[in-house]
């Protein structure tokens, strides 16, 4: 029989703070982290808001010190997206307590993070210093900074890793993703212990306008954190964040045998395509359930046996609607009775981060029986007034497994069902 696969240590950068505890503690007390964009002037962009990463000055308690990451010199050659992941790395390894020394060790650490667009930032600014000083005042750090890669490549640089390095590039699907591809390396023998999950930081005057023109973000910006509001019927599209999730992940023999903590199970994983459509997934939801349906087989669950759904709700019309057909695919009438909450109420949508941010929060449910809220909910289409979407409130909830859901660009769909530990 195979050693069940657990989580050892949890490491997260989120719009509601730096650190699993403040963004866990701030997400069930009903916080948001969606403000007004003032780390550029967004000039005449529509899009005046996001969920940015507090820094220090903002956040003493939990605020993002990027001194504490990196010095000035080699923050030089890093984006944003890199040093979250740093900084999430940090924590989720110091959890695990897994800083291999020996070689051994090292070629059996994998390294598995994903971005949907890697180093955006980094690429505007290039094109801005070529058109206006000129291709002689380009750092020669340009290329290596805004790679999607360089998360992952950076974290297994620092600490020595010399396993398995990836990337999936999986638009909002990645981070979970990454965290099936980490469970299958386990499973094959690549590797022995993984550091899986996603890291982001996109929000920039173009990303903003791009998707601003495919008519998929929220324009309001009198009360930013009102403006994303998954599921409810006045929704009218998704906020834009940033930060990164990562989780260290082994077989529960090898954490038994050095030691380690258990924190919870990664009981299931299934990925599948919608072969459908760019951007928008079947109204349906046949390739998401698919996805769900693979994961409740790996993990030898029925649908009855799920307990609460992290849904990827992003707070778009269509998508809200296809992911709650894909659900009623799956769960059919018992549906109704399984809580269903959008963390991306507080957080915003962190694209290629969100299914490793959001696979730590469903992970967090069921280590303390208790559910996330989804906020800034009055009200259901008319089709889902049967359903559970927690509004506003976090509430105690005994949750043995939970599902998290991924659904990207291009059709890719991912689901992980994290459980309670035996």
């Amino acid at each position: 029989m195979q050693s069940p696969i657990v989580i050892t240590g949890m490491g997260m950068i989120s719009p509601l703070g730096c650190g699993v505890n403040p963004s866990w503690e701030r997400l069930v007390s009903g916080r948001s982290g969606i403000g007004l964009i003032t780390r550029f002037d967004s000039g005449d962009l529509p899009i005046k808001i996001a969920g940015l990463v507090p820094d220090i000055d903002q956040d003493p308690d939990a605020g993002f010190d990027p001194d504490r990451v990196a010095d000035a010199k080699e923050r030089r050659k890093l984006d944003l997206f890199s040093l979250y992941a740093l900084a999430a790395a940090h924590e989720a390894l110091s959890q695990a307590d897994w800083f291999p020394q020996g070689e051994a060790e090292r070629r059996a650490t994998a390294t598995i993070i994903a971005s949907g667009i890697g180093g955006f930032p980094t690429i505007t600014q290039a094109q801005n210093t070529l058109t206006e000083r000129g291709h002689r005042r380009l750092s020669p750090f340009t290329v290596p900074a805004f790679l999607a890669n360089m998360a992952a490549s950076n974290v297994s640089i620092r600490y020595g890793f010399r396993g398995p390095l990836g990337c999936p590039v999986t638009a909002c699907a990645a981070g979970i993703q990454a965290i099936g591809d980490g469970m299958r390396m386990l499973r094959s023998g690549e590797a022995e212990v993984a550091l899986v999950g996603g890291a982001e930081a996109c929000v920039d005057p173009l990303s903003l306008a791009g998707f601003h023109a495919l008519k998929a973000l929220s324009t309001e910006q009198e009360h930013p954190e009102r403006a994303s509001r998954p599921f409810d019927k006045s929704r009218s599209g998704f906020v834009m964040g940033e930060g990164a999730g990562l989780m260290v992940i082994e077989t529960l023999a090898h954490a038994q045998a050095r030691g380690a903590t258990p924190l919870a199970v990664l009981s299931g994983y299934g990925t599948s395509a919608d072969a459908h459509h760019i951007t928008a997934g079947p109204e349906d939801g046949a390739g998401a359930a698919d996805a769900i349906q693979a994961a409740l087989r790996m993990a030898n669950l029925g649908g009855d046996d799920i307990d609460y759904i992290n849904a990827h709700a992003t707070s778009t019309p269509v998508g809200d609607r296809a992911e709650i057909a894909s659900l009623r695919r799956v769960f059919g009438d018992a549906l109704g009775g399984i809580p269903i909450s959008s963390t991306k109420s507080a957080t915003g949508h962190l694209l290629g981060a969100a299914g490793g941010v959001e696979s730590l929060f469903a992970g967090l449910s069921a280590i303390h029986d208790r559910l996330p809220p989804t906020l800034n909910f009055l009200g259901a289409d008319d089709e889902m007034h049967d359903l559970d979407f927690v509004p506003d409130t976090g509430r105690a909830h005994r949750t043995r497994h939970a599902l998290c859901n991924g659904f990207g660009f291009g059709g890719v769909n991912a689901a992980l069902i994290v459980s309670k530990l035996a």
